[in-house]
């Protein structure tokens, strides 16, 4: 994984000593630094390290505390999704696909991973789901988040998140080393190039997100 250097890792006030070795660890990864808490408020640790990004690990999960808001993993729209395919309704991306169980997937453009966890939800056991992050945060947080966070409904919800595996890397540098014919299908969902503003759900992903144009270029 690409590292994120300019980030202090740190905790909540009320921590145990497993929560402050997962804070540590997760320094280590980043390349960032890692600070105790204490009593300190997360606005003194950015005026006193000098860093907009603070990531705060918490027992349960990782939160990416930023001036623009907080980034954590949630299954957000998955979650309605796969109610609703569970309900036999249509899942247009999934359609579109030609999505079925047993196929592999290569999620270039990872994000929240709602779509990820969809396509792993229709592949199934016997299928494959794939996703790259350019971002070494959306990475961090959005891996961990789909390898621990617990989901009990709906049914196979959680089960499709766990066997998503996640690669912080550039894509196109992913496909260049990718074997010939080695997915079934390669899927890009990038960044809007005029993206409304008043999202507030986007917004605190949009500046660490890759806005570059998806480029008309040939793989194997």
């Amino acid at each position: 994984m690409m590292k994120q250097t300019n980030i202090i890792v740190t905790t909540g006030r009320k921590i145990s000593g497993a929560v402050e070795n997962k804070a540590r660890q997760a320094a280590v990864e980043l390349g960032g630094l890692f600070v105790r808490r204490g009593e300190y408020s997360l606005e003194y640790l950015r005026q006193e390290y000098a860093s907009d990004l603070i990531l705060v690990v918490k027992k349960k999960d990782y939160v990416l505390d930023k001036p623009e808001g907080e980034f954590f993993f949630h299954p957000s729209m998955a979650h309605l999704r796969i109610k609703n395919l569970r309900r036999g309704m249509e899942d247009h991306m999934v359609e579109a696909m030609g999505l079925e169980p047993g196929m592999s997937v290569l999620d270039c453009t990872l994000g929240f991973a709602a779509d990820a966890i969809v396509a792993s939800f229709i592949a199934g056991e016997t299928g494959q789901v794939t996703g790259v992050e350019v971002s070494p945060l959306i990475a961090f947080v959005v891996g961990h988040g789909l390898a621990e966070l617990q989901a009990a409904s709906p049914v196979g919800l959680q089960a499709a998140m766990r066997r998503i595996k996640v690669h912080g890397a550039d894509y196109e540098e992913y496909l260049r080393m990718a074997a010939a014919k080695s997915v079934d299908i390669v899927y890009l969902d990038p960044m809007f190039r005029y993206p409304m503003q008043g999202s507030a759900a986007i917004k605190p992903l949009r500046d660490l997100a890759d806005h570059r144009e998806v480029g008309a270029r040939s793989y194997r």
